[in-house]
């Protein structure tokens, strides 16, 4: 029973998920209940800024620890790895924001050349992964999804209004399904495989240093689009909650 409310709660999650990218565009209707619509974008990435500090880091150790426990073989620098491949994580996302940048440059609006798909992509893995990471994560609290949900939705509402402002029509015609497939085909994987505790140790570890580069760097909206109350409410709000549960 336990499992079945588990795949349940997940499978809702993985469509809430989907839903942000199909629908995250009409944010604008929220105009009626904020003055500015911007206000939930930063009141998401202080939430995503919380989750960083206050779970994400907590989780890179555990899954340090799991890494070591968990390998075969007698590790150097005693699993030190793990915070290795959290930089990779940021370094990569970073570079293909990069990357993005530079090829933007050549690229009409609208356009489907190679930087929509490269970063296109990024994030469809990106997506797919945290989708998957609903069923399989190193915690136990059970709390933990209808927590990783609120911050991760918001953290996925903010990316799908950076891509449509990067992307325009692309994102409009193609990108934002992409998105929305990658998060039910995250979660669908989720179901069939179950990674080696040492792998899923390593993932977490990439998907931390990806989340807080894309938290930190992508959220954070450029000076005429930021709100520095909503920002700070989000994360202190969001900090608190998380705080007792670490």
């Amino acid at each position: 029973m336990a499992l079945e409310t588990t795949i349940v709660g997940t499978g809702v999650v993985a469509l809430l998920f989907s839903a942000t990218f199909v629908f995250g565009r009409r944010i604008e209707l929220l105009r009626v209940l904020l003055k500015n619509p911007h206000s939930i974008i930063s009141f998401g990435a202080g939430m995503s800024a919380a989750y960083v500090f206050v779970h994400l880091m907590p989780e890179l150790h555990e899954a340090r620890r799991a890494f070591v426990e968990s390998a075969s073989i007698t590790l150097r620098y005693e699993g030190m790895a793990i915070y290795y491949l959290s930089l990779v994580g940021f370094l990569v996302f970073y570079g293909l924001d990069h990357l993005r940048a530079r090829l933007h440059e050549t690229t009409e609006a609208g356009e489907i050349g190679l930087a929509f798909k490269l970063q296109t992509g990024g994030f469809a893995a990106y997506v797919w992964l945290m989708s998957y990471l609903l069923l399989h994560h190193l915690g136990d609290a059970p709390v933990s999804i209808p927590l990783y949900a609120m911050a991760i939705t918001f953290h996925f509402l903010a990316l799908d209004h950076t891509l449509q402002n990067e992307h325009g029509t692309a994102y409009e015609r193609i990108g934002r399904f992409v998105l929305a497939g990658s998060a039910i085909m995250g979660w669908g994987m989720g179901l069939l495989i179950t990674l080696p505790h040492h792998i899923l140790a390593l993932l977490v570890a990439f998907i931390s240093g990806a989340i807080i580069m894309n938290s930190t760097v992508m959220e954070l909206a450029s000076k005429e689009d930021a709100e520095f109350l909503p920002f700070l409410a989000g994360g202190i709000i969001y900090g608190l909650i998380l705080l007792p549960l670490r």
